[in-house]
């Protein structure tokens, strides 16, 4: 039982499962953005030029309903063949994939620039050469070193 835990404790705190949940959080969230642009503002426009019935309204009846009668009779339901409802899925569908195709791109393009500026960014100059006048100061100094050193190795 230990190792399971073990193993799965390494499973769950590894990046990817992070990186996959905060995806289908983010992903739900962008699902009720792309739901409610669909309902709210895309679906009214098309109700209105489908003549004041929305798609999911359309259907082709193959037997209508008859209400229960006071005599006992029971009630029969509508059979129907509700297109409409396919047609709004349909709608659906492809506003959910451009809307995920456009996000997906933006992405792809700031990634692009991002990666671009850090080449362009420019290298770090190497140090110049020392001058003339500073390889001499150089070696002027390792002699004082060097002479102290044997100064004090007498002493």
């Amino acid at each position: 039982m230990g190792k399971f835990i073990e193993d799965f404790k390494a499973f769950a705190l590894k990046g990817n499962v992070i990186d996959m949940a905060v995806g289908v959080i983010v992903g739900g969230a962008f699902g009720k953005i792309v739901s409610s642009l669909v309902n709210d503002i895309i679906m009214p426009v098309i109700t209105l030029c489908t003549g004041g019935t929305g798609f999911e309204n359309m259907k082709f009846v193959i037997r209508h309903g008859i209400p229960a009668t006071e005599e006992g009779q029971a009630a029969v339901e509508e059979v129907a063949v509700h297109y409409g409802t396919f047609i709004q899925n349909i709608v659906d569908f492809f506003i959910i994939a451009f809307s995920i195709f456009v996000a997906i791109r933006v992405t792809v393009k700031f990634q692009q620039k991002w990666k671009k500026d850090e080449e362009a960014a420019p290298a770090p100059e190497p140090e110049p050469a020392p001058t003339k006048e500073e390889v001499l100061l150089g070696e002027i100094r390792d002699l004082l070193k060097q002479q102290n050193t044997e100064l004090e190795a007498k002493k």
